[in-house]
């Protein structure tokens, strides 16, 4: 019997049709998601964004969840303003690795708990195109690595242009790799950037999947995982069910297929697919 669900955002629930299921969910899938949680099945959203990027869907859905943002650097309660976890970077790494990539030319963003930052000059047009990804704009800073300084940090984020630059920014990253976690994440919308995702070491979906879980005194094989990238599997592979859509990796879908009768393989994002694995495990 599923009593959780972690569910990824882009993707999954939030595609690339402008004013239809972007920059939200469309509305019947937003209605489904209310059903859903109004049954006491906890939905946890899952994503490397920050919380106050998600929060019109937290609100709309009414998901009085624990929800993993930051790549799983908090776990987080807006409506009640709960937060269960929550993994800032070391501030000293922190303005090394962001002083690094701007040497090395890398757009980069760095988030604190309600905000993001930028350094002034690299505004872009790829500052807007990831504004619009998150719905909100970043805080123009005189100079990034300074304003580091004077508050936590959770995430930060380089950017590469396509697939092959991701190499160059891995490089940036190898001096740093024994204190903090480099994946990767995309988005339809933005590519063929590839979004790098620092956290603190050791912090994943992953973890903060199963943080929230034992909270919510939820078992393991109890949680349906539903993503649509390869480095999803990393919350997916711990959870009893497991479903991704047509768009998502071959990878995935062959990772998934795996759970036999307990997967799904639904439609693509951009035909509300998430609607059909819910269908499926009677949700």
């Amino acid at each position: 019997m599923i009593k959780g669900i972690i569910l990824d955002v882009d993707g999954v629930i939030v595609g690339e049709k402008i004013g239809y299921n972007s920059p939200y969910p469309h509305p019947d899938v937003i209605a489904r998601l209310k059903a859903i949680e109004s049954k006491g099945v906890a939905i946890s959203l899952c994503t490397a964004k920050p919380h106050y990027a998600i929060r019109q869907i937290i609100d709309d859905a009414e998901l009085r969840s624990l929800h993993i943002t930051d790549g799983g650097a908090v776990a987080i309660d807006p409506i009640d303003n709960i937060v269960l976890a929550s993994h800032p970077i070391d501030t000293d790494l922190a303005q090394q690795v962001v002083r690094a990539y701007l040497d090395s030319g890398v757009y980069v963003e760095a988030y604190a708990k309600d905000e993001y930052l930028i350094d002034e000059p690299q505004q872009s047009e790829l500052t807007s195109t990831h504004s619009h990804i998150l719905q909100c704009q970043p805080r123009l800073c005189l100079s990034l690595v300074e304003e580091i300084g004077k508050q936590d940090i959770f995430k930060i984020m380089p950017v590469a242009k396509d697939e092959t630059d991701k190499a160059r920014l891995e490089a940036v990253f190898k001096p740093f790799a024994a204190n903090l976690t480099l994946s990767w994440g995309v988005h339809r919308i933005a590519l063929p950037h590839q979004f790098g995702i620092i956290t603190a070491r050791g912090i994943s979906k992953q973890q903060a999947a199963l943080e929230i879980a034992k909270h919510n005194k939820i078992a393991s094989d109890e949680l349906l995982g539903i993503g649509d990238s390869t480095s999803d599997w990393q919350f997916i592979g711990q959870c009893g069910y497991a479903a991704t859509l047509e768009n998502g990796s071959p990878e995935l879908k062959e990772l998934v297929a795996g759970k036999g009768p307990k997967s799904c393989i639904g439609g693509s994002v951009d035909d509300n697919g998430v609607l059909a694995i819910f269908d499926y495990f009677g949700l």
